[in-house]
């Protein structure tokens, strides 16, 4: 094997691996350089060429890696021929760099990939952990034969980082064809060149390679100055730099103040010379001139490079000075912008920051590190992953993090630090934040509107709304900049203990008039013992009192003379309280149903609290239960929610549909879900869960329950007749039409209590007219037996004797309950108007017989 290496001799001593020519000609590859890798499965063919030998079993994977450096301003060819149809599981990947010579791993790089679905070659970037991007996507169908694909490729990356991708299929390199041009910049320094291959078990001996060729000849481009304070600097280069070179202080001048006093190459990144002066740097711009470098193989800077970089001197930030503005956590659906988590930070002052050493972190430990940069007054930078910045450069300054803590979609905390550990912003967002269900689902970012608000959290975020889903480098597309002149209000109370209440304000408060025990009051009077901050925003307060609240006493909360974190002071605000009790079963049923909504409507569900209790609904549950048994459950809400006694209660996703489907809806008694269960339109069977998982309420509908003339049901919910009734269907009707078929917030149309009587039977009404109108609109047979164990048979006849409808056969009594008649006879016609008789018989097993007429009229209304 002939092998050439095109070093410098004096840099020998440094890197043995720089340009390199190998052709395999003398049958070898463990030295000069040595591969390392899988070398028992490759081997040197006697055509002189580099050949797998592996093992004959499919989803093999072989490599081979030799140490290299080049990284810009370089020339990579090299020849390949594929004896086999390539395919997913049938490739060749050659990577170009790699900061590790397991190509298999989690290594961050580029290669060259001959083969895969598309049959082609193109030139991909690896991000650890991720799949790879495309860089170049060559033509498909290139590598298109069965047994014999040969190419020659070549690949060519300048200092500005646009990659080249040319082709040829004759193998010679005499008839290259363009693939196509990218520019990336993720990666700017390589350890290892090297082969991936992966095939099935009959192409184990079908990959070929030879001629690698690795040329530089571009020199060093100085891209970076970095300041480190007001004596030092740090200087990037495009590729390393060599040594002697690098650490001659005579090769640097900064302009009025001359050459450094000491120039050293960093130690495990051989690009970046750090730079020490003894004179230290005034406020403003500075020109930097590099002269007389040299990279690893030889290349030498023909003329002077300058460039220029400001030095700020360090300043005080304040609290919120630079804001987190704008957060991209949910990235999924996209709808235009990149497939990539982000935060935005602005500068929200008149000073002029330096980031550096800067933390971003989430709630986890993991913090990522800002490098240098000067964030100008009412400037906006992007903070992204490093594999993510070329996809954010388009929208503005963009910096790329190596540790990058991960956003959670449903809800995080995030915090910025300076370079001294000092908290400077905060945020902990939820789903809720977006104020918009659908956004929430993905795709769009989270905006805060108005940077001036330093004590709004929530009510100071929206989703964007601009038609790529945010904002990233730009003003947000919901943005106010109204001073804050709003004084807080209390948003809600809790009690969190017997002698506890957490009061709920709308922006972060004044710790010190917030915790004046003498700014609240509590009526019927009880003592306030201390006053402390709960959670971990200024938002809520814990009053803890002297003695314990009482069931069911309703007590007023007093608050005066508290102030917001600007100043503000608030006017008197007043709110009750009362101590929730446990619920029992059947304390909060189900009242109401839509599940069959008109078209453009919603279902809803309306429960009531038919106890004398006060009952918290927190983390409670609506279910749908399928016909597998599973259930579809939605917590109805994870916040706290009291519920009166005799309160109803309607739950649905779109309160504003309701209320315009139904203008006498009441909203006060709205509550907004993020989703409902499915309930579909022919049955299903809707749960009422508590916190506990006990089941409160179980209700199974069907589409026939809906009264039977109704010529369109859709629209129209389902009611229960009696409040203290079971949830059974003859418990459940129709709404009226003289309610727009539905009574969401209030009342059910078709509500009905029973008249206590001792008889056995009792029918009410004896007159009704079954025309939906929501006013006696169907009779209820109600009765209460004597003993358990009473069968009955209720058979409903015309005047002149003829049955009409049978209403009840051999069913079993409850000690008490009714059977609801609604005027329609056994092939679910109306009867005429008229008398009508309702024959019932009763028997039990001890012999035990009754037997029972009761006359009632269908009539109509004129």
């Amino acid at each position: 094997m002939r092998k050439i290496l095109l070093l410098w001799l004096i840099l020998c001593q440094f890197y043995t691996y720089a340009q390199l020519q190998e052709n395999f000609s003398d049958g070898d590859f463990t030295h000069d350089p040595t591969w390392t890798g899988d070398t028992d499965y490759f081997t040197v063919n006697a055509a002189g060429q580099l050949q797998t030998n592996g093992p004959a079993v499919t989803g093999t994977e072989l490599q081979l890696a030799t140490p290299c450096q080049a990284v810009t301003g370089t020339t990579w060819e090299f020849f390949a021929r594929l004896n086999l149809a390539t395919s997913s599981g049938n490739y060749a990947d050659i990577f170009l760099i790699s900061d590790s010579a397991n190509f298999k791993g989690r290594n961050n790089g580029y290669f060259v990939r001959i083969g895969g679905t598309p049959d082609e070659v193109s030139l991909f970037r690896k991000d650890a952990g991720g799949n790879p991007v495309y860089i170049i996507n060559g033509r498909d169908g290139t590598i298109g034969a069965t047994t014999n694909n040969v190419v020659k490729v070549k690949v060519t990356r300048d200092s500005e980082s646009r990659w080249t991708l040319w082709v040829d299929v004759s193998g010679t390199g005499q008839n290259y064809q363009e693939e196509g041009q990218a520019i990336d910049a993720t990666y700017q320094q390589s350890g290892y060149f090297g082969v991936l291959v992966k095939y099935s078990s009959a192409n184990n001996q079908r990959f070929f390679f030879d001629d690698f060729i690795i040329t530089d000849n571009a020199p060093p481009l100085l891209r970076q100055v970095q300041v480190i304070n007001n004596l030092a600097i740090n200087i990037l280069f495009n590729e390393p730099v060599a040594l002697p070179t690098a650490q001659n202080p005579e090769n640097y001048l900064l302009q009025n103040i001359g050459q450094p006093l000491v120039a050293v190459r960093d130690a495990t990144n051989p690009a970046l010379v750090h730079l020490t002066f003894a004179q230290a740097f005034p406020a403003g711009t500075h020109t930097l001139i590099v002269s007389g470098l040299t990279d690893l193989y030889g290349n030498k800077l023909v003329a002077p490079q300058t460039t220029t970089f400001s030095y700020n001197p360090p300043v005080a930030i304040n609290y919120r000075e630079v804001r987190i503005n704008e957060v991209l956590a949910d990235v999924n659906p996209t709808v235009g912008l990149p497939a990539a988590e982000f935060i935005e930070l602005y500068n929200n002052s008149s000073k002029t920051i330096n980031l550096q050493g800067w933390q971003y972190a989430d709630a986890t430990t993991a913090r990522g590190t800002l490098p240098a940069y000067i964030l100008t007054p009412n400037s906006y930078v992007i903070l992204c992953r490093v594999t993510d910045t070329t996809a954010f450069r388009p929208f503005g300054n963009v910096l790329g993090l190596s540790v990058f803590p991960t956003l959670n979609d449903s809800g995080d905390e995030v915090r910025l630090f300076n370079n001294t550990g000092q908290l400077i912003d905060k945020i902990i967002y939820t789903t809720a934040w977006y104020q918009d269900a659908r956004k929430a689902e993905g795709g769009w970012s989270l905006e805060l509107i108005n940077p001036l608000l330093n004590c709004s959290e929530a009510t100071n975020w929206i989703a964007a709304t601009d038609p790529s889903g945010g904002t990233p480098g730009k003003q947000n597309s919901v943005y106010s900049n109204t001073p804050d002149t709003q004084p807080p209000t209390l948003l809600k109370t809790e009690v969190m203990a017997g002698n506890q209440l957490k009061l709920t304000f709308s922006e972060n408060l004044d710790s010190l008039t917030a915790r004046n025990i003498a700014a609240y009051t509590v009526s019927p009077a009880i003592n306030i013992t201390a006053v402390t901050f709960t959670g971990k925003t200024y938002q809520q307060v814990l009053l803890t009192l002297a003695n314990n609240l009482q069931p069911r006493q309703v007590y007023e909360i007093t608050v005066r003379q508290v102030r917001d974190c600007a100043g503000n002071l608030s006017s008197e605000a007043k709110a009750t309280v009362v101590l929730p009790e446990p619920a029992a079963i059947g304390d909060v049923v189900i009242n109401e149903i839509l599940f069959n909504p008109r078209s453009g409507g919603v279902d809803f569900v309306e429960i009531v609290n038919r106890s004398i209790k006060y009952i918290d609904l927190k983390n409670w549950q609506l279910g749908n239960l399928q016909p597998d048994s599973a259930s579809d459950k939605k917590i109805i809400t994870e916040e706290s929610l009291v519920m009166a006694p005799g309160e109803y209660l309607l739950l649905t996703t779109r309160p504003d549909v309701v209320q315009a489907h139904y203008p006498a809806a009441k909203p006060e008694a709205f509550i907004k879900m993020d989703r409902l269960p499915s309930f579909p339109d022919e049955q299903g069977t809707v749960l009422l869960i508590e916190a506990n998982q006990k089941l409160m309420d179980r209700f199974a509908y069907h589409e026939d329950m809906h009264f039977k003339l109704l010529a369109d049901v859709n629209g129209v919910s389902l009611e229960r007749i009696r409040l203290q009734g079971d949830s059974s269907a003859t418990n459940w009707h129709s709404a009226a039409s003289s309610v727009n078929y539905a009574t969401p917030g209030y009342k059910n149309s078709q509500y009905f209590e029973q008249t206590p009587s001792t008889q056995f039977f009792n029918i009410e009404p004896k007159i009704f007219t079954p025309d939906e109108d929501g006013e006696n609109d169907f009779t209820t047979i109600n009765y209460r037996t004597e003993a358990a164990g009473f069968v009955t048979n209720i058979t409903v006849y015309d005047a002149s004797g003829r049955e009409i409808k049978r209403l009840v056969k051999n069913e079993l009594l409850a000690q008490n309950g009714f059977f609801r008649w609604d005027g329609l006879d056994d092939r679910g016609r109306k009867v005429p108007v008229g008398y009508y008789v309702l024959f019932i018989e009763l028997f039990n097993l001890q012999g035990q017989v009754k037997a029972y007429k009761e006359t009632v009229v269908v009539g109509t209304r004129f």
